[in-house]
């Protein structure tokens, strides 16, 4: 077992946080209490169960898949500040540290100690990105407008989580490792019934490829009170970067997810070789009632990607940094 892992005896139930732009004590209460009762993970998160799945989408040569627009009713508008927002920087402190929303008690050492059941495949993909809402966007800078299709949300695939998957992909494969890359957006026009949709595509990667041993999640996280909207960042020196999420559920809630333990190990895996590399790029390790889809494979994971206060750039660079860091680790697990 790596050393690093080791250290995740000291993971704490409690996130530290920085804020800058004058939040002031107030915000910073705010704040801290959001940390703490895992409310920082976006509301995108929540409502696993929807509409009735849709017909499975073939995965295409590849290792790609066009966007897929599905006809479905209008989402209710998502909620949005009443006047352009303020935006401030925080970061906040994950380290080794777990954000555990569940009632379960979590030993990583023990959960380590038989290390991860986790092969990489030596032919096909061995990692799939996917994006149950992929139309999640960030805080548009000059040179990089968008259209809105809502409130921190766009369908161009150049400015939304795909675009961000698409850094990602390309990193994770310049360091040897082999990336299929979903490129559907699954909520839209209808956010409802987003996790199934998305579901149902990962099910039809795996019948493609059975051997595909991770499947990335990719989104932003959502931060805000009121009319004002959190970015976080990274502390890096000459570089400005968003910070990073991972998120691992538990079906705690009531649906069948025998095997998330497997997740986590996965998810302390990459935590640790992420922070041990840029101590600041990760925030706390979120656990979390629900399950995500992830009860489909043993390598299941969200990836939340900065806030909808960041920026692409910044989205990306955290991308880039994240893969440098975790793929080293990943490639070990190859056959």
């Amino acid at each position: 077992m790596k050393k690093g892992v080791m250290a995740a005896a000291l993971l704490a139930a409690c996130a530290q946080l920085a804020l800058a732009g004058g939040a002031g004590e107030a915000a910073a209460s705010w704040l801290e209490e959001a940390i703490s009762s895992g409310r920082l993970v976006s509301v995108s998160l929540s409502g696993e169960l929807g509409e009735p799945a849709s017909p499975s989408p073939s995965p295409e040569a590849l290792y790609t898949a066009a966007p897929t627009l599905i006809e479905r009713p209008v989402a209710t508008p998502s909620p949005s500040p009443s006047d352009e927002p303020e935006i401030r920087e925080a970061t906040i402190y994950g380290d080794l540290e777990l954000d555990n929303a569940t009632s379960l008690s979590i030993d990583p050492v023990a959960l380590m100690s038989g290390g991860l059941g986790l092969t990489l495949p030596d032919e096909g993909p061995q990692i799939l990105i996917v994006h149950t809402h992929g139309t999640e966007s960030y805080t548009a800078e000059p040179g990089y407008e968008y259209t809105e299709s809502d409130y921190a949300r766009t369908t161009d695939c150049e400015h939304n989580m795909i675009a961000v998957g698409n850094v990602l992909a390309a990193a994770l494969e310049e360091r040897g490792l082999r990336v299929a890359h979903d490129t559907g957006l699954y909520d839209y026009p209808s956010y409802t019934g987003s996790y199934t949709r998305s579901g149902a595509a990962v099910e039809a990667w795996l019948a493609q490829y059975p051997d595909i041993a991770i499947v990335i999640d990719l989104h932003r996280d959502a931060i805000g009170d009121g009319d004002v909207v959190y970015k976080t960042m990274a502390e890096i020196p000459n570089v400005s970067s968003a910070q990073i999420m991972l998120l691992v559920g538990t079906g705690e809630n009531g649906l069948s997810h025998p095997n998330w333990q497997e997740n986590m190990k996965l998810a302390l895996l990459m935590q640790e070789s992420a922070a041990s590399k840029y101590p600041t790029l990760m925030r706390p390790l979120a656990v979390r009632q629900e399950r995500y889809n992830q009860q489909l494979t043993t390598g299941s994971l969200i990836i939340e990607v900065g806030s909808n206060g960041n920026t692409l750039r910044e989205a990306m660079t955290a991308v880039e940094l994240f893969a440098d860091a975790v793929a080293p680790a990943l490639l070990e697990l190859a056959e």
